[in-house]
């Protein structure tokens, strides 16, 4: 296991709760030599402020609009060899950042990425791809437990999904960061293909696991029905100004142009949106767009080292507990489970019910891993429909399935 600094960056604005939740989540984390830094509105700080944890915290202050602006200044005060970046509405895995980071024990790996788990907390929203020259993304086939470095050829890059990524900091100094002309949307892409055409290796690592819940923000409702396109417009322009050749730019964005246009129409069927709202909806896009191909390329000059000295947050090793119930006692083996946590353990309760139900997972505000589903039911969407086991095989085969991410044996 690598035992490199790392400095742990989460952005956040107008959602408090959430980002007091991710906060909780990250003071579970099981490797011992990281900071947090914390880049917030008002709200924000003022959420993070109150946790239990707030002294072990860099809080930035910080109420712009603009996420690249916002992870610059994260990286600013940033005192870890490794910067990692997860959103203010995922929770990490608690063996996350020891499996993140440790491709970065090869010299020629600058960048890393993992697995992303969607709002049930069993299927994957996002595993690996690369990225075309067009700057679309295309799904790669990888093992499951170990990590792969790539270094692609010159006219495709690897896709790190911003909500768990991770770089070296003087790799991120040298290329300027993130680009401010990406207010929301593509940044990280930029920066993907701007790693690769200066030849540095990617790596993907599977066991690197957040789960990301797509909450609310100014562009979409907890629902992802979209209130804003102007951002997505804008970002795409300003990606085809630096990455794609300019003859190839009008096709391009007729159908990056239809393909949002599908999406929207999807809500108006559903009754999640309104015809008018999709007018408005495609305006929004294409004033975005219209912005995007004048806004100017301002270089962003970073710190060498830190701001600020490297602030250790005070993580210790965690004993990791699963506690297996039922409906009818659910109450009281939640109680316990929350004793447990109390304690200082990281702690999963299982409850199984006696029917085929799909299995859910959540992680609480409080800190602790809630799943529930069915003896019979699926857990991975792909297992066959419905499955035999005792109650106690059942058990057994969950908590194999999270062990490395979890840490139930380390």
């Amino acid at each position: 296991m690598t035992d490199l600094p790392v400095s742990v960056v989460i952005v956040s604005r107008g959602r408090p709760q959430s980002l007091a939740r991710t906060l909780t989540g990250i003071s579970q984390l099981q490797y011992w030599n990281f900071e947090v830094v914390v880049v917030a509105d008002p709200e924000g700080i003022a959420s993070a402020a109150a946790l239990p944890f707030s002294d072990d915290l860099k809080l930035v202050p910080f109420d712009t609009p603009n996420i690249s602006a916002a992870r610059n200044l994260g990286l600013s005060h940033s005192a870890g060899e490794i910067i990692a970046f997860i959103d203010d509405d995922a929770v990490p895995e608690p063996m996350w950042l020891r499996h993140l980071v440790a491709p970065a024990s090869q010299s020629d790996v600058a960048a890393m990425g993992g697995y992303v788990r969607g709002r049930n907390g069993i299927s994957f929203q996002w595993k690996a791809a690369s990225i075309d020259q067009h700057g679309m993304p295309q799904p790669l086939t990888l093992g499951t437990d170990q990590a792969t470095v790539m270094r692609p050829p010159n006219t495709r890059a690897i896709k790190t999904e911003g909500t768990n990524m991770a770089f070296r900091r003087d790799v991120l100094v040298e290329l300027g960061g993130f680009d401010p002309a990406f207010h929301y949307f593509l940044d990280e892409t930029d920066l993907n293909m701007r790693l690769a055409k200066a030849g540095y290796a990617t790596a993907i690592v599977p066991l690197a696991e957040v789960h990301h819940g797509y909450a609310e923000n100014r562009t979409r409702t907890a629902a992802r029905v979209p209130t804003d396109l102007y951002d997505i417009g804008a970002s795409w322009a300003v990606f085809q100004r630096k990455h794609v050749a300019e003859d190839a730019r009008p096709s391009q964005w007729r159908s990056l142009r239809d393909e949002q246009r599908k999406r929207v129409l999807r809500f108006l069927q559903s009754g999640q949106l309104e015809p008018r709202d999709v007018t408005h909806l495609m305006k929004r896009l294409d004033l975005g767009y219209a912005d995007g191909q004048h806004r100017k390329e301002v270089p962003t000059k970073l710190p060498k080292h830190g701001i600020d000295p490297f602030r250790r947050f005070s993580a210790g090793p965690r004993q990791a507990k699963m506690i297996v119930s039922r409906p009818l006692t659910a109450t009281v083996d939640r109680n316990r489970a929350l004793r447990e946590l109390a304690a200082g353990h990281i702690v999963t309760l299982l409850i199984i019910s006696p029917t085929a139900f799909f299995h859910q997972l959540s992680f609480t505000d409080n800190g602790l891993w809630v799943q529930s589903g069915g003896l019979f039911g699926k857990v991975g969407r792909t297992d066959k429909l419905i499955s035999l086991a005792s109650r106690a095989k059942k058990a057994e085969r969950e908590m194999r399935r999270v062990a490395l991410q979890r840490g139930f044996h380390q």
